[in-house]
C-alpha cells in the first residue's frame, strides 16, 4: 500500500467514524487526506505520513505499548482524546479542524478511528521500514519501544 492509498484510506475511515459526526462524514475525501498528510508529517512535494515521528512521538509519550500494538499483527488498543492531542498537539489539531471546518471534538474523534487503521497498514508490507531507515531503523525503534 502505497502512501496515497494510506491517506485515502484514513480519509475514508475518518469520514465514516461516528466519533467524526455528520460533518465529519460529509468531508471530501480528497481533502480530508491532504489535511491528515499535513497532520501526519507529509511533505508538501509528495504528501504522505511521517510514520517514524508519530512512533517517536507515541513512544516519548507513553503510549509505546499502543504503538506496539499498531505496529503488530493483532488488534490496535484505542486511542483516548487525550492519547491524539498528546501525539500532535493542541495546536495542530486545532489548525486541522479549522481547515477541515469541524469541531475540534469531531477531528479528534475521527483521527481515534483513523491513525490506529494507517499505523497498522502502512507497518505490514515494508513501507513502515523505509520511513524509519530500514531494518536497522526498525531495530533501534524496537529496543526503544522494549526498553521502557
Amino acid at each position: 500500500m502505497d502512501m496515497n492509498d494510506l491517506l485515502n484510506m484514513g480519509a475514508q475511515i475518518f469520514s465514516q467514524s461516528e466519533m467524526s459526526g455528520q460533518n465529519g462524514s460529509n468531508l471530501d475525501l480528497g481533502t480530508l487526506a491532504s489535511a491528515l498528510s499535513g497532520l501526519a508529517g507529509g511533505n508538501s512535494e509528495n504528501g504522505g505520513i511521517d510514520l517514524g515521528a508519530i512512533i517517536g512521538k507515541m513512544q516519548d509519550g507513553g503510549m509505546a505499548e499502543m504503538a506496539q500494538s499498531w505496529l503488530g499483527d493483532g488488534d490496535n488498543q484505542p486511542m483516548s482524546g487525550n492519547d491524539v492531542t498528546d501525539m500532535f498537539g493542541a495546536d495542530r489539531i486545532s489548525a486541522f479542524a479549522s481547515q477541515l471546518g469541524l469541531s475540534e471534538e469531531e477531528a479528534i474523534g475521527g483521527l481515534r478511528d483513523a491513525m490506529p487503521q494507517m499505523v497498522d497498514q502502512a507497518s505490514s508490507g515494508g513501507s513502515l521500514l523505509d520511513s524509519i531507515g530500514g531494518v536497522s531503523g526498525a531495530i533501534n525503534l524496537a529496543s526503544k519501544l522494549f526498553s521502557r
